[in-house]
């Protein structure tokens, strides 16, 4: 379980991110926590980190990403993460991508969680975090009167505010927010990657939703599965001008070959001899017959003529 949780600042990546840890028991990659650490201990990473924040410079994606595979190389992320707050615009999606293609950890599954902006700006100001262990809280969820400090550390130290959580930075960071992350909802709905839910409700009812995403098909999945169960589209008529090619084509096709023509010649001039041959009998019938005809009429004149002189002359009356 490979995963990326996307939203606004105060959308609940942060707590739901710890509820996942506790959850499916593995770690929570924080872009921030890894920055702090890699400082702290003096990495090479971290000493370049650090000149670039102390220059007032943006953290170059490189050093961001170094950092993440370092992370990654780690025993307790074989059976997944979840990566909080990264990636936050497109080059660092493809940048991502890349790298744990490399490292052969793609991810599984993007959560994109919802809250409208009268919301988010009520949770980042009164979003309370603990300096020693990071968990966050919210003073508008606490119970009343509860005291602020942290329930998970022994000492109990007092939670803070960070600097940039106040009402004066939300509308700015909800514009970068909507110009640069929120076309990640796009690229990951396109890889076939993207869950969305309400995260506006209670913590527990964001919880059992986003446990239930995860164990759902990404959005456009199912929709592609029935398209591709219908039946192949018409095919479009070609243009008039591939249709008179073709026709031209199977013109030529249709002309027959100087062989093919001696051949028909050869086939008609047997045809021709077959049919005299079949009517030269009817022709000797008719001529014999003629023939036939002929002797018989010589016959019967010459039988005829016989007769005659055979008669005695006849004695004439007359008188003399």
């Amino acid at each position: 379980m490979r995963i990326v949780l996307l939203g606004a600042p105060g959308s609940g990546k942060g707590t739901q991110s710890q509820r996942l840890v506790q959850r499916f028991g593995i770690p929570q990659i924080s872009t921030g926590d890894l920055l702090r650490s890699a400082v702290k201990r003096g990495t090479p990473l971290g000493i370049a980190a650090k000149d670039a924040m102390q220059s007032g410079k943006l953290v170059d994606d490189s050093i961001v990403l170094g950092m993440i595979r370092e992370r990654l190389s780690q025993s307790d992320t074989a059976t997944g993460f979840i990566l909080d707050g990264f990636p936050r615009n497109l080059a660092q999606a493809n940048a991502l991508d890349a790298m744990l293609g490399e490292v052969g950890q793609p991810l599984t599954a993007v959560v994109l969680m919802e809250v409208d902006n009268v919301e988010l700006t009520r949770r980042i100001a009164g979003r309370r975090s603990c300096p020693n262990c990071g968990t966050v809280y919210n003073i508008y969820s606490m119970t009343l009167g509860s005291d602020l400090r942290c329930t998970n550390c022994a000492e109990r130290p007092a939670l803070v505010q960070r600097p940039d959580d106040n009402e004066e930075t939300v509308i700015h960071r909800l514009r970068v927010y909507d110009e640069q992350t929120r076309p990640l909802v796009a690229y990951y709905r396109g890889k076939g990657l993207l869950r969305t839910i309400d995260a506006q409700a209670d913590v527990d009812a964001v919880t059992t939703a986003l446990v239930s995403a995860l164990s759902q098909p990404a959005e456009g999945t199912a929709r592609r599965k029935r398209v591709s169960g219908k039946a192949p589209p018409k095919r479009k008529a070609p243009p008039k001008r591939k249709v008179a090619a073709k026709r031209k084509v199977a013109t030529k096709r249709k002309v027959p070959t100087k062989r093919k023509v001696a051949t028909k010649r050869q086939s008609a001039a047997k045809r021709k001899v077959a049919a005299k041959r079949k009517t030269a009998p009817a022709r000797k019938t008719v001529a014999r017959r003629k023939v036939g005809a002929r002797r018989k009429l010589a016959t019967s004149r010459g039988k005829r003529s016989a007769s005659r002189s055979r008669r005695p002359a006849r004695k004439s009356t007359r008188r003399r």
